[in-house]
């Protein structure tokens, strides 16, 4: 076997092995180790350039080259495409920018743009990319490509986001009080029986879970709704399951306060409630604010109440924070009972340590009650400076 198929063979074996630095200092040894015409016959074995062995050969005599732990030296490659072309990062976001949308519950954007469309856009504007460099560029401007959002949110109020400012300020201000704050709401409603529940579990290979073929509701088990209190700052759930009324959603805060809030905050003088504008809890509901003025003389505590502008209940801290936990914990399980139902939210966990607490409320709450003008008149509230419709304090007599 001649050198040149020796140096071929040697070459075949290494060079998945090696990267660009040990492939360069692999070649120059060979080449120095045959002697003159060395790097010739290296070059003609391997393919690699005759520049390149000489440049691993003056690495190999001054015993430095790119430095512990590196391929090339400092500065050394390619230089990147922002550097090569300054104002494609610039177009890219002019590009993502007007469609893009963004979440209270995190400083991540997301777009609705594909990185290929991206990319022939900005070909098309004279820049050089591709779907690779665009995905790239997007990851470092903290955006990344998610499934279809519903976007179309029809009219938006222009306090939307001075009320979310507002709500924080105050969350916070009853967290460094150390005073309770808690997020309330009603999740949605399930049938009880063995119906069909989204998600998957384990089971034995070809035996799922038989189920009904239509979603009937049995009008001996009825539906189950569960209503629920989320303290913001311990990361503990309360749910009642019952009737939704807002004479239930209340009873539901009272017991909570009975049960879990005294506990918690033994010295407490105010609770603040962050609820939606809608359903029982509703900002224009009459009888919600008549439950809380019994509420906060059942408590002697000052309630303030700010409620979510319309339309944006899935910023609800409950939603994401409890009720999505408990779409997790039961998935794929058939809600037979109210029992099975108070169980499954009861040993709902998170590794950020969210415990929960869950109640069967058998009470029946009286339909339809109007509280009338006069009994209106008697509510010690009073309506905030700012959106005094969204933001009240009822205090108890």
């Amino acid at each position: 076997m001649t050198a040149l198929q020796v140096i071929r063979q040697k070459y075949r074996m290494l060079r998945h092995s090696l990267n660009e630095r040990s492939r360069r200092l692999w070649a120059a040894s060979e080449a120095r180790a045959l002697g003159h015409g060395g790097a010739s016959l290296v070059v003609r074995a391997t393919g690699i350039s005759r520049s390149t062995i000489v440049r691993g050969m003056k690495e190999a005599d001054a015993g430095g080259g790119a430095g512990e732990g590196r391929i090339r030296r400092p500065g050394g490659g390619r230089k990147s495409a922002t550097a090569i072309d300054p104002k494609l990062r610039a177009a890219l976001e002019h590009l993502v920018e007007p469609v893009s949308r963004g979440d209270p519950e995190s400083p991540l954007r997301w777009t609705c743009k594909s990185t290929r469309r991206l990319a022939q856009e900005l070909v098309a504007g004279g820049h050089d990319a591709s779907d690779w460099l665009v995905r790239q560029l997007l990851h470092d401007l903290d955006y990344s490509l998610q499934s279809n959002r519903k976007t179309k949110e029809g009219a938006r109020h222009p306090d939307r986001d001075a009320q979310f400012r507002h709500i924080n300020a105050l969350v916070a201000r009853q967290m460094r009080l150390r005073q309770p704050a808690i997020s309330v709401d009603t999740k949605k409603k399930e049938l009880v029986g063995d119906f069909k529940n989204g998600g998957r579990e384990w089971r034995p290979r070809g035996n799922p879970q038989r189920v009904r073929v239509h979603d009937f509701i049995d009008p001996k088990k009825g539906k189950a709704i569960p209503y629920g209190v989320y303290d913001l700052a311990l990361n503990k759930g309360w749910v009642a399951v019952g009737i939704d009324q807002s004479a239930f959603a209340v009873h539901t805060i009272q017991r909570w306060w009975r049960q879990m809030g005294t506990k918690a905050y033994p010295r407490a003088t105010s609770l603040l409630i962050v609820a939606d504008s809608g359903g029982s809890n509703g900002s224009r509901v009459r009888l919600w604010k008549w439950e809380l003025q019994r509420l906060a003389d059942a408590t002697n505590l000052t309630v303030h109440v700010s409620h979510l502008p319309p339309g944006t209940s899935k910023w609800n801290k409950i939603e994401h924070r409890l009720f999505a936990f408990i779409s997790k914990n039961w998935r794929g399980q058939p809600l037979l009972t109210h029992a099975t139902i108070v169980k499954l939210i009861a040993s709902t966990r998170t590794s950020t340590g969210l415990k929960v607490r869950c109640i069967l409320d058998k009470r029946r709450y009286p339909k339809e009650i109007k509280v009338t003008d006069e009994q209106m008149a008697t509510i010690r509230i009073k309506p905030a400076s700012f959106h005094g419709d969204w933001n009240y304090t009822i205090r108890p007599h």
